[in-house]
């Protein structure tokens, strides 16, 4: 409770006041609180560079987006041996990993509970369920034949959506911004599909290269490097579904176990296929079960990076194809073709990754002027919060 002490000539006035019988106590107590909310709203508030810094406030959301895209780079790499080393089939392998995430978003969000959901939800959901179903089926067959480091930079490909947005939205002096970002990706893409982030294939070679221990695929070629780039469109597209369907975090997370659910009832018809066709002619012996991949992909490929990539949207403002997703993820690829000695050419891999963050700039600069104007008025209206913010009233 705070006790208001107003000035002695003001008190000596509402004293006499008061005594005359022009003033009654409440109105006085009134006359206080007055005079206590023009103090303070005059008074300039000294707010500390810690609190107010935005760069402080988001480091631990940095350090937890840097760690689970790690983790998530972690078990592809992990996915991609395993793949290639015992042949087993993208589809049943992406099937027996989507049954156990279901059933854990299931139990871990209960989205029978709560506000029912709406039709105008639902439906988009299952559709968004279909598109991430083939999603995964293209995103693990361009993983085995293209390797991670081509893999996980195509996923990149879902900002060329930035150019039909430009079209859509008739930002005519944002085509050939948009336009030069597309002839940047694609260039970057055909750099990466003639081999320059590898070592045998790369112009920028140097004495004393590791030789590695996993052997990477040769130059593939666009018409191979179609099968990851068309899968990171699909990704994009299903993001932006799911933004658009759900208005909150909480709606978000529990139509994210529908369209999950959904996508594993797509896969199944797909999957029992799978497993007859390959039946026959893998029937002589039985592919090993390594669990650390099983259980890799489960929860740091799917359901973590979920989570992961909604605080990055929520706290960070940052979107998966932007620049800032893209030197995080080459950071983590850099250690990952290290630490499995792969074929690794680390100019070559750099050069690729400026040419596609340009890209993915000018590709993106209608949807990040969007998304900076948001932010800076949702900054300045929790300063104003602060800066407005006051103690309880006397009473």
């Amino acid at each position: 409770m705070i006790h208001l002490k107003p000035e002695p000539r003001l008190r000596r006035e509402l004293s006499a006041e008061s005594d005359s019988g022009w003033l009654s106590r409440r109105s006085i107590r009134s006359s206080y609180r007055c005079m206590y909310f023009l103090r303070r709203m005059m008074s300039p508030k000294q707010i500390s560079p810690d609190r107010g810094s935005p760069q402080f406030r988001h480091t631990p959301f940095q350090i937890i987006h840097i760690l689970g895209n790690f983790l998530r780079i972690w078990s592809i790499y992990s996915m991609y041996n395993y793949l290639t080393q015992t042949g087993a089939s993208v589809v049943l392998f992406i099937f027996s990993c989507l049954v156990p995430v279901s059933l854990i978003l299931l139990l871990l969000q209960k989205p029978w509970k709560g506000r029912p959901l709406s039709n105008t939800q639902v439906v988009p959901s299952i559709i968004n369920g279909g598109i991430t179903a083939l999603y995964f089926v293209l995103w693990g067959k361009g993983l085995k034949v293209c390797g991670p480091l081509r893999t996980l930079l195509a996923e990149y490909s879902g900002a060329i959506l930035g150019v039909l947005s430009a079209v859509l939205y008739g930002q005519r002096q944002y085509i050939w911004k948009k336009v030069g970002g597309l002839t940047a990706m694609l260039a970057s893409f055909y750099l990466l599909s003639e081999g320059w982030a590898m070592g045998r294939y790369s112009p920028f070679k140097f004495g004393g290269n590791i030789i590695p221990e996993v052997d990477t695929e040769e130059v593939l070629g666009m018409k191979t490097m179609a099968l990851p780039i068309l899968a990171g469109i699909l990704s994009a597209l299903r993001r932006v579904i799911a933004r658009r369907v759900s208005l909150k975090n909480q709606l978000k997370r529990r139509l994210n176990v529908l369209t999950m659910a959904s996508a594993t009832c797509f896969l199944f018809p797909v999957a029992m296929w799978d497993t007859i066709i390959g039946s026959t002619s893998t029937s002589s012996h039985s592919l090993p079960f390594s669990s650390w991949v099983f259980l890799s992909t489960i929860f740091f490929g799917i359901i973590l990076i979920f989570y992961v990539e909604s605080i990055a949207e929520e706290r960070l403002h940052m979107v998966f194809s932007s620049p800032r997703h893209l030197a995080a993820a080459g950071a983590c690829i850099i250690v990952m073709e290290i630490f499995y000695k792969m074929d690794f050419s680390l100019p070559g891999f750099l050069l690729c990754c400026l040419i596609l963050g340009f890209g993915i700039y000018e590709a993106t600069s209608l949807e990040r002027s969007r998304r900076e104007s948001f932010h800076k008025s949702d900054l300045s209206d929790s300063v104003l919060r602060d800066e407005v913010q006051m103690s309880p009233l006397p009473t």
